[in-house]
């Protein structure tokens, strides 16, 4: 199938993305990646066979309990070599030759019904980095109130940043970073919110390297008020057509803001910590 300008879900992690994903994988005209992607990155083939049989009634129902949307770190590792875990964010100059074969292996995914892709990542956007290897594509970014994040992340038992930002994934913290760092006693409350600053300034830095045109954000406090709509705009952004059966299987999903978490689990003091170290990216969000 001929790759039509892909569309990307791009996020910081722990913002709702995965949500997002999956009640826009309900639209009957996007391909997307499952985790058959990954286990057969030779064989996309297998995860289109996939797709056109989940179209089929009833055989549909019955394999969707089994495979669902997926990020697919697997698959790029195979085809980008550190894509899934570099130390800073991925820019168009770090494509390589070989790095340009995956936009002919993924077109293997696409039907002839559902001939538009839809790829979710989270962490570094990695959007100059994609835009090089795909052309023209769509970037929707999914962002969450950074306190809602830093209460996210800090309850993953994977977080790194309890061995410290010298053993962690995101770079190195600048000397600003590390001052705000220290003079909360090294807080790993602030060293979260610091870790929302810097993929902010890298989404904002990613950004400019793409057309204005083909980048949209949606907060998730937005997607989980009022869904409909926030999907009719991000149809419409997408170039996708809106239909009754899109908006029925978005009426399906009970979407809840769990953003109270952070306002429940975090002391008043931890809540003051977290303010003054995103409290000017909070601002220009409009959470505060």
């Amino acid at each position: 199938m001929e790759l039509r300008k892909p569309i990307f879900i791009v996020s910081a992690g722990r913002s709702g993305s995965t949500i997002f994903h999956q009640v826009f994988s309900e639209h009957p005209n996007v391909a997307w990646m499952s985790r058959l992607c990954s286990d057969f990155p030779r064989k996309l083939w297998v995860n289109r066979l996939f797709l056109n049989a989940i179209d089929i009634p009833f055989t549909g129902k019955m394999l969707l309990k089994h495979l669902h949307p997926a990020e697919c770190y697997g698959f790029w590792d195979f085809y980008c070599n550190g894509f899934s875990q570099p130390c800073r964010d991925l820019l168009s100059t770090d494509v390589t030759g070989g790095m340009m074969n995956v936009k002919s292996a993924i077109a293997q995914i696409t039907t002839k019904k559902r001939d538009n892709l839809l790829i979710r990542i989270t962490g570094w956007p990695r959007m100059g980095f994609l835009q090089k290897i795909f052309g023209p594509a769509k970037f929707i970014h999914v962002l969450r109130d950074g306190r809602g994040f830093a209460n996210s992340i800090m309850n993953q038992p994977w977080w790194r940043g309890w061995q410290g930002p010298d053993n962690w994934r995101w770079g190195e913290l600048t000397e600003s970073q590390r001052s705000e760092w220290e003079k909360h006693n090294k807080s790993f409350v602030a060293l979260a919110g610091i870790q929302w600053n810097i993929l902010m300034d890298a989404f904002e830095k990613s950004a400019e390297e793409i057309d204005p045109e083909n980048y949209t954000v949606v907060k998730y406090e937005d997607l989980c008020s009022d869904p409909v709509d926030t999907y009719r705009k991000v149809t419409e952004f997408c170039d996708l057509e809106w239909s009754n059966q899109f908006e029925k299987a978005i009426c399906k999903y009970s979407l809840r803001s769990l953003n109270e978490k952070w306002k429940r689990e975090f002391t008043d003091k931890q809540i003051e910590i977290l303010e003054s170290v995103t409290g000017d990216y909070l601002g220009k969000y409009g959470y505060i």
